[in-house]
């Protein structure tokens, strides 16, 4: 028997201890990376651990907290949903990967990456593959979190009640369903895409599949593992194409957008054929695990590829070219039909009213009595000119700004007028570096500016409204202030107010403003928002008290666009005075780009601030009219369309975000204006939409279009330039811009307070494109409010549209008079864009001249230019210093009283403090040019007219106004032809020369300054 081995000898326990070193060294070095780890990420994600922080604040501040839980529910829950389901994908497939390991990995020197990785890995491959997963599932769930919107309509969908016509499917699941479907389908496609690769570097790295052996690269039981991920991904491409048969109804292959000939007849076919071959691929994945080699998932990815394109592509576009367009219009006829139906539908213009217009051109002085109302209330200010008046005005508080001017309507004493109003928001200083000034002290803006539309001073200035402008509380804090940072009040600064301001400017008691606090809790806060500023003041400095409150999102857009991100927002909030204080109108719209069969939105003449811009959208209403208080803050959102599926799906989502309209104030809802920003999208859709024929919108010989913006004309000397309202030079892209009005409609004798766009000829038919064709009104009245009405004019007799108009009245020649005596040296002039109005059977064009000195730049307004169209298509254009002179130099002196006529006096020189005129300076009054009507006698008689109007004009002239010296030149000029028809009706010989009576045509030398009314 052979002697037994010596065993070894066991290590005692200090010997063990000794070879192992310290028990907790290498368990220690691990805790401390980790702690460095958390702590650099904690430092790198402090900026936004800060904005999340106060952004909490700010909506426990303002009583909507419950909108942020929300918003942040939706995205940790489909964030979570991804991350857990990522992860046991991921990390069941890399344990099976490890489980199916072969037990012996035949090495070569190819491999030696491969090696070296396991001596490294060691005993640690279940961390590094828990790791990868969870790391990977981090980054996948966050993608699928920022889908929260679709998550959120998904989970709170209601019905439209309506069916498309291609598949007779509910609405509301284009809308609520098929985007989140899609998205999540998408998103399981991409991360098993991920999990595929992962697993087979796992596979790689294990051993499983070898690239250097003579023995089988892949062995059994990893060619299973794949075979089954690979029919998942078939099976997860079949519920895509299963959900693509929808998306045809989004197709834009055919003459118009949505479900065509082709995607019904052809492409949906070809979806049927691809959903079965990804099921027939799924059986070849399968079956794959039973047979040696790849042929049959080469054969099911070949088979795939090839009908994918051949039928999804090359079939489809050769019937489409070949078979679809020769015969386009008959075989697109019902497609077509839906189309229109859908559109019509999805843009709210199902309802419009069509009305003929049945333009004569016959208007006359007699007739305008029973107008009286509508000429009364004529807009003959700008706004953007108005804009620059009112700056003017706050010269003497150059605290404040006027960044825009609204217009509304309000009663007074002669009924409702037309008003222009703007707030004075706290004016930017670029200059000014003090963080106690920007943050402490100067805090907001003071009260509001209002004129009527319709009038103005007898110097040309606006006619302010004190009485509108007398307010209870004058402060504004929030408002159009789009560069406007934060502010801290109830500081131990105190606030700087206008001059002749009440307010006491010590302490703010509004419900806005996040509260500093006392204690750990406010130094933490003072902690955040010098993070979130990145300015370390709000921490250190010692005016800030626990009382003390951060103003946050002062611009209202910004306010209300934080608050409701989901929805789009209006350009331009507008101002409303309500109950002595100021408040701000600011129109959301619900938008979806999933409305079946409907015409994708042209948004080219929106502005560029508009929400609607940068959408791509097929479906929008305006269903919130958001309500900001400019004192504390308050965001009341009404809805004001319950019909709208996707405002009541959000309601269901936000419930304490969303308010009734039933509970908004009468004397609000009497202020809510129809939305700019969905009318000019509605006009643009209805200028091609309006017919309901298949083959008239096919063949396009019935399309309007919105003509080209004639915009604001400045002259400046023998310059001549087009701006648009940004002061920007007019392009042929830009569209004629809608304009707000109070007005009688055609056939009716109430005013109504209308948003106006007219339409020109457009399309394949259109012979003049200049001609005014159509125009659509919005009514904003109560009780009429919503409702579009179309006004057609007969198709062989149109009269000239906007653009022609203003042509012609640059061209007249006692315009051009105006023009050069009036706009050169140190004046600029500027002459608005006509305004449309609509007289009985009739139309007029107004247009207001302003002029300004290049000093002052206080645009005043010197005179109102009419222009009207008979029918026999002869245009008169009257020109006088107030809008019943011009009707007057048209229609006679018949003109009813009532009718804006405050007569200018131009040419007064005032001093800087608008007192009486200065000792080196003479005052100039205007000569009034009352128009005399020749007699209707002998030439005699009108050589009288000839003579005495001659007088006029050097009367004029002397007296230092040339613009009755153009007046009375233009009298001269129209008795010089009625003395012409006159002796060739007495049958003179045609040889006969007039002379005109000579007059003094110098012009004067020196440039008329104008008053300004201070």
């Amino acid at each position: 028997m052979p002697p037994k081995p010596d065993r070894p000898r066991r290590r005692n326990r200090r010997e063990a201890r000794a070879l192992r070193g310290p028990r907790f060294a290498g368990r220690g070095r691990l805790i401390l990376g980790v702690g460095l780890v958390v702590v650099f990420f904690l430092l790198v994600s402090l900026p936004w651990l800060a904005r999340v922080y106060t952004d909490y604040l700010w909506f426990d501040s303002v009583g909507l907290s419950g909108v942020w839980n929300t918003v942040v529910r939706a995205r940790v829950t489909l964030t979570l949903l991804g991350f857990f389901v990522f992860l046991v994908l991921c990390w069941g497939n890399l344990a099976i990967a490890e489980r199916i390991a072969p037990s012996f990995r035949p090495s070569s020197g190819d491999d030696d990456l491969v090696e070296r990785f396991h001596e490294v890995v060691g005993d640690r491959a279940g961390l590094l593959r828990a790791g990868l997963a969870t790391f990977l599932a981090l980054v996948t769930g966050a993608s699928l979190g920022t889908n929260w919107n679709q998550w959120v309509l998904f989970t709170n969908r209601v019905d439209f009640g309506q069916k498309d016509a291609t598949f007779n499917t509910d609405i509301g699941f284009y809308v609520f369903q098929l985007p989140f479907l899609t998205t999540a389908l998408s998103w399981l496609f991409s991360s098993l895409i991920l999990i595929l690769i992962v697993t087979l570097m796992s596979h790689v790295l294990n051993g499983g599949i070898r690239f250097h052996t003579n023995l089988d690269r892949v062995t059994p039981q990893v060619k299973a593992h794949i075979s089954v991920l690979l029919g998942a991904l078939a099976l997860v491409q079949g519920g895509r194409y299963w959900l693509d048969r929808y998306q045809l109804t989004f197709s834009t292959r055919g003459a118009v957008d949505g479900a065509t000939y082709t995607d019904v007849n052809v492409q949906l076919r070809v979806t049927y054929l691809l959903i079965l071959i990804s099921v027939f691929a799924f059986g070849l994945f399968i079956a794959n695990i039973w047979r040696r080699g790849w042929v049959l998932p080469v054969m099911a990815v070949g088979l795939w590829m090839l009908v994918a394109v051949l039928a999804g592509v090359v079939v489809p576009a050769f019937v489409q070219r070949f078979r679809v367009e020769p015969s386009e219009s008959t075989m697109e006829r019902p497609f077509i039909e839906h189309n229109i139906e859908a559109t019509r539908e999805a843009y709210g213009l199902s309802d419009v009213a069509t009305q003929d217009f049945d333009w004569k051109g016959d208007l006359t002085a007699s007739q305008m009595d029973d107008h009286l109302d509508t000429l009364r209330n004529v807009r003959l200010w700008d706004p953007a000119i108005m804009a620059s008046s009112f700056q003017k005005e706050q010269e003497n508080r150059g605290l404040y700004n006027i960044t825009d001017v609204d217009v509304d309507r309000y009663s007074g004493d002669d009924g409702e007028t037309e008003m222009m109003i703007a707030a004075r928001d706290l004016a930017p200083n670029a200059d000014e570096t003090s963080w106690e000034n920007t943050h402490l002290a100067y805090t907001h803006g003071s009260g509001v500016v209002a004129a009527s539309a319709n009038d103005k001073t007898s110097s040309g200035e606006p006619r302010l409204d004190e009485d509108l402008a007398d307010l209870e509380e004058s402060r504004i804090y929030f408002g159009k202030q789009q560069l406007a940072g934060y502010v801290i009040v109830n500081t131990g600064v105190d606030e700087i107010d206008a001059p002749d301001s009440t307010a006491d400017g010590s302490s703010y008691d509004g419900a806005d403003g996040i509260r500093i606090g006392s204690g750990l809790s406010g130094f933490m806060r003072k902690a955040a928002f010098a993070v979130r500023f990145g300015d370390i003041n709000p921490l250190v400095s010692g005016n800030i008290d626990p009382d003390s409150r951060v103003l946050l999102a002062r611009d209202v857009s910004t306010r209300v666009k934080a608050l409701a991100p989901f929805l789009a927002f209006d350009h331009d909030p507008y101002v409303v005075v309500l109950d002595g204080r100021v408040k701000y109108v600011v129109d959301g719209y619900t938008t979806t780009r999933n409305y079946p069969n409907a015409q994708r939105a042209d948004t080219g003449g929106l502005d560029s601030d508009s929400g609607l811009r940068n959408r791509s959208f097929n479906y929008a209403r305006n269903s919130v009219k958001a309500v900001v208080d400019s004192y504390d803050g308050t965001v009341t959102m009404y809805v004001v369309d319950d019909q709208d599926p996707i405002i009541r799906s959000y309601s269901k989502a936000f419930p304490e975000l969303f308010t009734p309209v039933s509970e908004a104030p009468q004397e609000l809802v009497e202020h809510f204006r129809y939305p700019e920003d969905l009318f000019t999208v509605q006009t643009q859709m209805w200028a091609r939409y309006h017919v309901s024929s298949a083959k008239a919108l096919y063949d396009r010989n019935d399309e309007w279009r919105v003509p080209v913006e004639p915009g604001v004309t400045q002259v400046t000397g023998a310059t001549t330039r087009d701006v648009g309202v940004d002061g920007q030079p007019i392009s042929p892209d830009d569209l004629y811009q809608s304009q707000f009005v109070l007005m009688a409609l055609p056939g009716e004798k109430e005013l109504s307070f209308v948003l106006m766009r007219p339409f020109a000829p457009g399309g394949r038919g259109a012979t003049s494109q200049n001609q005014l064709t159509s125009f659509i009104v919005a009514r904003s009245d109560p009780g009429h409010y919503g409702e579009l009405v179309t006004y057609v004019l007969p198709a062989g007799n149109q009269p000239d549209g906007p653009s022609l108009a203003a042509d012609g009245i640059q061209s007249d020649p006692i315009v051009g008079d105006l023009r050069r005596s009036q706009c050169s040296g140190n004046s600029v002039c500027q002459f608005a864009s006509p305004v449309l109005v609509p007289v009985g059977n009739s139309l007029l064009y107004v247009q207001s001249m302003f002029v300004a000195g290049t000093d002052v730049n206080a645009p005043q307004l010197q005179r109102v230019i009419v222009s009207f169209q008979s029918a026999n298509n002869n245009t008169d254009i009257g020109v006088g210093t107030t809008l019943r002179e011009a009707l007057v130099d048209i229609f006679g002196s018949g003109i009813p009283a009532g009718i804006e006529d405050t007569t200018i006096t131009s040419g007064v020189t005032t001093d800087d403090t608008g007192g009486e005129p200065s000792d080196s300076e003479s005052p100039t009054s205007t000569v009034p040019i009352e128009p005399e009507t020749p007699s209707s006698g002998d030439e005699a008689s009108i050589i009288d007219d000839l003579v005495a109007a001659s007088d006029r004009a050097d009367a004029a002239l002397e007296a230092g106004d040339p613009v009755a010296y153009a007046e009375a030149m233009k009298e001269v000029q129209s008795l010089v032809k009625k003395l012409d028809a006159a002796r060739s009706s007495d049958g003179a010989s045609t040889t006969t020369t007039t002379t005109t009576p000579t007059t003094t045509t110098t012009e004067p030398t020196t440039s008329t300054t104008i008053a300004t009314d201070t």
